[in-house]
């Protein structure tokens, strides 16, 4: 394997690293409303709380993962990014501006011990996880589907050209298979009734997230899979079988294993689709970006190898660390009181 497969499967391992981590963050954000809608205000305010707190430790570590593959991306394969940025511009700026909102969100909400301004932060959290969820599906559906480049390796396509009927399924996959994951992680980090209403969700978004993924899945594979890429259509597709299965028996820790393995199998898929373009051309196949001439140099490829032999595995293993510290279950007994400023009345 030569340094350009090698960082090629590096990013891999990055967006799925993402994906995996971020997914179920992503996932907790889309259902909090859900799971707290109560009789009593405050015991639902408590439910909010408990299922934003499985997420509040480890959820700005997960995004890091985003930051490191774009900043590899952009070292490893300047082309690439340049190309991708600057022709996604629009969705990849709402996904900015939906992960700004949703980390404010996050950050100020229990600042202030108001009911409005909490239902306002809410609405930021449910936005900063729905709109990224969906873009993201649509964005690599669009990059393994290929888009209009020119010769001068810009992108021709308009935004509107971007939501073909293949991305717009991407999104909606990405976005129920997110909204599982997250319903089996509220299920694995909670206690008492929060816990049996994510197991709930958990199996009523099973089987909507197995016919959508499996759709499109099947649709990637026979479009622009190889013949190696059929085994992660059966992974995904029996990884999320076995959700509906462990979910209805309420087995929330292996059901969240399986779901993991599937956001894994798929990002795999995308990925393998695509080898060896990195941005193929629907205008000519000539002028499609490959790892080949949108790379960085040899010598830039070996310095980053070098680099990230030494800093991948401390980062990689303090995050296991914050994982393993934060490993408990959460329930609304373990919620205290707000501290948060009060309003005055005006």
């Amino acid at each position: 394997m030569g340094l350009q497969e090698f960082w090629f499967v590096a990013i891999a391992v990055l967006f799925v690293g993402y994906f995996v981590l971020e997914g179920f963050d992503f996932g907790v954000g889309m259902l909090m409303p859900i799971f707290g809608r109560h009789a009593d205000p405050e015991m639902g305010e408590k439910r909010r709380r408990a299922v934003l707190n499985t997420i509040g430790p480890v959820w700005d570590g997960n995004e890091v993962w985003l930051i490191t593959a774009g900043g590899a991306l952009f070292a490893a394969f300047p082309e690439w990014y340049a190309t991708l940025f600057s022709g996604f511009y629009l969705p990849l700026l709402l996904i900015l501006v939906a992960l700004i909102l949703r980390i404010c969100a996050i950050e100020y909400r229990g600042k202030i011990d108001d009911p409005v301004w909490r239902r306002r932060c809410d609405l930021g959290i449910g936005i900063g996880s729905w709109v990224p969820s969906i873009l993201w599906g649509v964005a690599f559906a669009n990059i393994v589907d290929g888009v209009a480049i020119d010769e001068n390796k810009k992108v021709t396509a308009g935004f509107f050209d971007l939501l073909s009927p293949y991305a717009l399924l991407g999104g909606v996959t990405m976005a129920l298979v997110f909204a599982l994951h997250g319903a089996v992680f509220i299920a694995l980090k909670t206690s008492g009734d929060v816990r049996e209403d994510a197991v709930k969700m958990a199996v009523r978004l099973s089987v909507p997230a197995v016919v959508v993924g499996g759709g499109f899945a099947l649709w990637t594979q026979l479009a622009h899979g190889k013949s190696w890429t059929w085994i992660m259509v059966a992974i995904a597709a029996v990884s999320l079988i076995a959700v509906v299965a462990l979910t209805a028996r309420v087995r929330e820790g292996w059901a969240f294993v399986f779901t993991t393995v599937a956001v894994v199998a798929v990002v795999v898929l995308l990925f393998g689709s695509l080898f060896p373009f990195v941005m193929p051309s629907t205008t000519d196949p000539s002028f499609s970006l490959t790892i080949a001439n949108a790379s960085s140099s040899p010598y830039t490829l070996k310095v980053m190898t070098w680099a990230a032999a030494f800093v991948a595995p401390v980062v990689i293993g303090y995050q296991a660390w914050t994982y393993w510290v934060f490993r408990k279950r959460i329930s609304t007994a373990h919620i205290p009181e707000s501290i948060g400023l009060t309003v005055r009345p005006r």
